[in-house]
């Protein structure tokens, strides 16, 4: 079965280093680091987030990735929509049996409560800011809080 991959835990963990930079910006060396990731797939998951209009980049020297938007304007759901894509659920690989009673029922069945559950990521995520997000994550470690 298909599910989230790996790219919205990077595009959220890229926005928080951003946001927490407070208006600077940030090389995807820098942004690799924290992630303990490559650069080079640090640099696809950020253009995807460039796409959805929710960083920008500068280019040559001094310039990085920086938030286009405020931290409050940027949802978790934001960050999920600009990375993955497709159905976080999916039916069988392959058909099951429409002689079988199971079989012919389930896939009507079961998009349904795909979809449902697909809608609750949503709302949830979309309940979320990066700035709600940074602020938890600096209680965490004790620093001050965000304004």
């Amino acid at each position: 079965m298909a599910g989230l991959s790996s790219r919205s835990a990077v595009a959220i963990h890229a926005l928080a280093m951003l946001a927490h930079r407070r208006g600077g910006s940030l090389t995807s060396t820098e942004i690799a680091d924290s992630l303990d990731s490559n650069p080079v797939l640090v640099r696809r998951i950020l253009g995807h987030l460039r796409d959805a209009h929710l960083i920008w980049s500068t280019e040559g020297r001094g310039g990085g990735w920086s938030l286009a938007r405020s931290p409050r304007d940027i949802t978790l759901y934001d960050a999920y929509a600009a990375v993955e894509e497709g159905q976080v659920f999916s039916r069988h690989t392959r058909p099951p049996s429409r002689a079988c009673e199971v079989g012919r029922n389930i896939g009507d069945l079961l998009d349904a409560e795909f979809r449902s559950a697909e809608r609750a990521l949503e709302e949830q995520l979309g309940r979320t800011t990066i700035a709600d997000l940074l602020q938890r994550i600096l209680a965490s470690d004790g620093e001050p809080r965000i304004h």
